[in-house]
């Protein structure tokens, strides 16, 4: 690397400390500017923002703290997407329960229909945190693919993030069992019984509920939220 690449990164990360401690500035500010009457969801969207720079400045408990609140608030609220999203940043600050965090949006992404991107991201989360042996990785991508299926809302989101469902339902064939041939893939599919959504998605309850370790570590009713599923 030379000098003047060095002196270009180092000028690009002043850059990027500055425009993050602005953005909490201002996040700070409009919480400060809404009223504790005012529309919790707001206010729950602006706690994001603020957890949003904080991550990006490595405070990452203060990040937690922001971005649990936010998602409290966003469930009492039925906001699903957004609960969704601070799961996100939950995930991402790596603290204790990070991965607590993770299986809680993977679990609200499955069973409400937020943006399908979302959920695609998240379900990409518990392909990377998983062993290359293991099939919940495997389980992942094609709940990720099947709920894309099911949720796109016209033909080129359903073509672009089709491509890339199927590249991470290639990707996790290749590492978990070196599969590169399209008629190997559908026999290993066949193999792990992940065709058929009536197996896969239990399964991929079962995995959410390993990872979250002891049923009481829900940070909400499930049962409860069920209910509130829609229809369609």
């Amino acid at each position: 690397m030379t000098d003047t690449e060095t002196t270009f990164e180092s000028s690009d990360e002043a850059s990027s400390q500055i425009y993050l401690e602005e953005e909490l500035e201002l996040a700070e500010q409009h919480l400060q500017a809404l009223s504790n009457n005012g529309d919790s969801v707001d206010r729950a969207r602006v706690l994001l923002d603020k957890a949003n720079a904080l991550l990006g400045l490595k405070r990452n408990t203060e990040t937690w703290e922001a971005a649990r609140s936010a998602f409290d608030i966003f469930i009492k609220n039925e906001a699903w997407q957004d609960a969704v999203e601070a799961c996100d940043l939950l995930y991402q600050t790596d603290e204790d329960h990070a991965i607590q965090a993770l299986a809680h949006g993977v679990w609200l992404a499955i069973s409400y229909p937020i943006d399908p991107q979302q959920t695609l991201i998240m379900l990409n989360y518990i392909i990377e945190d998983t062993p290359s042996d293991s099939d919940g990785a495997a389980v992942a991508a094609v709940t990720a693919h099947y709920i894309i299926s099911l949720r796109a809302k016209d033909d080129e989101q359903y073509h672009n993030l089709g491509f890339l469902s199927t590249n991470m339902i290639a990707k996790v064939a290749k590492r978990h069992s070196n599969i590169e041939s399209q008629e190997l893939l559908e026999f290993w599919m066949e193999k792990l019984e992940l065709k058929d959504p009536t197996v896969f998605l239990p399964r991929m309850s079962s995995i959410l509920d390993v990872i979250i370790g002891h049923k009481d570590n829900w940070w909400f009713n499930r049962d409860a939220l069920r209910e509130k599923l829609p229809v369609n």
